[in-house]
């Protein structure tokens, strides 16, 4: 008799039955789709729904269902053209209270939705949509952190009451960029007592000391290790920054990843109005809080073109006059935690909101400066290009404007708002603040626009590809192997259906890599089938009994089936790791493939067959 524990049975059968459920929405298909979402970030409630579905209705647009979903309306059309129609309905008549995008919503009966079951969503190259690959400024991240030293160097030392003469970066070596600062001290100073200061305040970097003919000065220097570390952190927070700048726009599935050392792959599926959405996730914009110098006069400063020191010289944007402001930040828009626009008495505004500690900053400074003069600088960065002798030549451009001056009438920590905007400014604003302060310059370098129809015939010839390759594995294992072949067909399919179970529930991007995974990982576990059933072939030959033959294949042919598997999942995981894009993409497809193979194989494939000829006790042939 050839016997199978019963619990393997039934972990098989759950196992199949689960993989079975996920996989099912994917077979429904998509329908093109809008998804509205309001402005403020609220949810759209099932009351605010109706008022726009009857809109669309008396403009003619035709739309097949609607629900809402996770906070978002959505409505699904038939075709293009109605979704297009509906888009610009909706904007036109809802602006601003609701945001628009062009998405894809499964045409899966909605109790799959209710218990969070959805389709793997499609690539770029897949569905179509917008492309953009960003290079990120991190030498000028490292030299914001060490602009930020040489500003606490100068408040420790002010608090100290120890004289300074001057705070700048310095650079390592013959290179051009900077990896410390240097405080000049005068003569008269206490050098020992700076250096000690300046080791509490400046944790982490690297104190040394440097005689000069006028006095002493201490070095603060970064590692390798820690410009390293502050240029990956640059990297991370500007994907945090893009991913929520994308939620904010209302675009659904995403893919924001990095890309080698400095770069930024952004990938929109189904966007079609580019223009809005490079603007605001390209811009890097951030706010600072600094007080007016009431002491000097800015017109002066203006006509010598120098500004005294400890203050810096602006121009008011709307007024069109100088200001003198102080170098010393109160609060950075990195300490932001909420903004909206909203509407008041002066007109359209910005409600702020800080956190703790820029929060105590801004109580102490209101509290020390009442009736004293508050700006707001608005910090924004960008990258010109312009030909030079017939070549291309890229500037780093820096736009500072203040655009709110005014009077600080009471005290307030944490929670105000900023006046003296448009409308249009105001909403702008507030959605890149609240999305995060992107204070790191990114800069655009690769953009395509991937067509609709494009994707569609990439579907069409990928879905192709594997129906053709797998009927031919399908028929060969058939004839060549007769009933243990279509075993091994049954098999091959569980397998597909639970790698696209997982895809699903893990909700991983497929794309045409993806696709091409798929076909290895169908090879890849007929290769573990062929092992067994040739072992079992070995076997009958060595007049050993049918059940016997069958007990050995599965068990010799496994040490085969794991090195070959184990090797290619080594590989696997090594491109899931350190792949980016594609690479990374087929990577994990083929490392869920894998284990989906060998489960299959070894375990659906032996309870299949023991399911058959276990129970014959005069079994004389297998047909194999």
């Amino acid at each position: 008799m050839l016997e199978y524990a019963r619990w393997k049975y039934i972990l098989v059968t759950v196992v199949l039955f689960l993989g079975l459920i996920f996989a099912l929405p994917n077979v429904f298909g998509e329908d093109p789709a809008l998804q509205v979402a309001r402005k403020d970030r609220a949810p759209v409630t099932a009351d605010a729904a109706p008022a726009i579905e009857a809109y669309l209705k008396e403009r003619g647009v035709t739309f097949e269902k609607s629900y809402i979903d996770a906070g978002r309306l959505m409505l699904r059309f038939p075709n293009v053209p109605e979704q297009l129609k509906a888009r610009d309905a909706v904007n036109e008549h809802f602006n601003p209270q609701y945001v628009t995008a062009l998405s894809f919503a499964s045409r899966a009966p909605a109790i799959f939705r209710s218990i969070g079951l959805r389709p793997m969503p499609l690539g770029l190259d897949l569905r179509g949509g917008l492309y953009l690959l960003y290079q990120v400024d991190v030498n000028g991240a490292v030299t914001q952190w060490l602009e930020g030293y040489a500003q606490d160097a100068r408040r420790t030392l002010s608090t100290a009451n120890i004289p300074f003469k001057d705070v700048s970066l310095v650079k390592a070596g013959s290179s051009d960029r900077p990896n410390g600062i240097r405080i000049v001290l005068p003569p008269e100073a206490d050098v020992n007592a700076a250096r000690t200061a300046l080791t509490q305040a400046l944790q982490g970097a690297q104190i040394s000391t440097e005689s000069l003919p006028t006095g002493s000065a201490i070095v603060a220097t970064l590692t390798p290790a820690q410009i390293k570390e502050r240029q990956d952190y640059s990297i991370q927070q500007v994907i945090t920054v893009l991913r929520n700048r994308v939620n904010e726009l209302g675009v659904s599935e995403p893919i924001v990843q990095r890309q080698g050392l400095d770069r930024i792959n952004v990938q929109l599926p189904g966007v079609q109005n580019s223009a809005e959405v490079k603007d605001i996730l390209g811009k890097v914009a951030t706010l600072e809080f600094r007080l007016e110098d009431m002491t000097n006069s800015a017109f002066e400063a203006a006509a010598s073109g120098h500004a005294p020191l400890g203050s810096k010289l602006y121009t008011h944007t709307r007024m069109g006059r100088p200001l003198l402001l102080k170098r010393e930040i109160i609060a950075t828009g990195d300490q932001l935690t909420n903004a909206t626009s909203t509407q008041t008495q002066e007109g359209p505004a910005v409600s702020i909101k800080l956190d703790a500690r820029a929060g105590e900053a801004m109580l102490k400074t209101t509290r020390a400066n009442l009736k004293k003069r508050m700006a707001v600088v608005l910090i924004e960065k960008r990258r010109d290009t312009s030909d030079v002798n017939g070549k291309k030549v890229s500037r780093d451009v820096t736009d500072e404007q203040v655009i709110n001056d005014a009077t600080i009438q009471g005290i307030f920590s944490n929670n105000f708002q900023i006046t003296g905007l448009q409308a249009g400014e105001a909403r702008e604003l507030a959605l890149l603040l609240r999305s995060g302060s992107l204070s790191t310059g990114i800069y655009p370098i690769e953009e395509r626009a991937v067509g609709p129809s494009v994707g569609k015939d990439n579907i069409d010839k990928g879905i192709r590809a594997l129906i053709i390759g797998m009927a031919g594995v399908f028929v060969f294992m058939a004839v060549y192997y007769r009933r243990f072949g279509l075993v091994a067909d049954a098999v091959l399919l569980a397998n597909v259906v639970l790698l696209a179970a997982l895809l699903s529930m893990m909700h991983q991007v497929l794309s045409l890599p993806g696709i091409a995974g798929i076909l290895l990982t169908v090879g890849m576990a007929v290769d573990a089938n062929v092992l067994i059933y040739e072992r079992i072939r070995e076997e009958i030959r060595k007049g050993v009994s049918p059940q016997a033959a069958i007990r050995a294949g599965f068990e010799k042919a496994f040490s085969a089936i794991a090195d070959s598997n184990v090797t290619t999942l080594i590989a696997g995981v090594v491109l899931w790791v350190f792949g980016t894009g594609p690479i990374r993409g087929f990577a994990i497809v083929l490392t869920l493939g894998i284990a989906t193979s060998l489960f299959t194989s070894l375990m659906g494939s032996r309870a299949l067959i023991t399911l058959m000829y276990g129970g014959k006790r005069k079994l004389t042939r297998l047909s194999i």
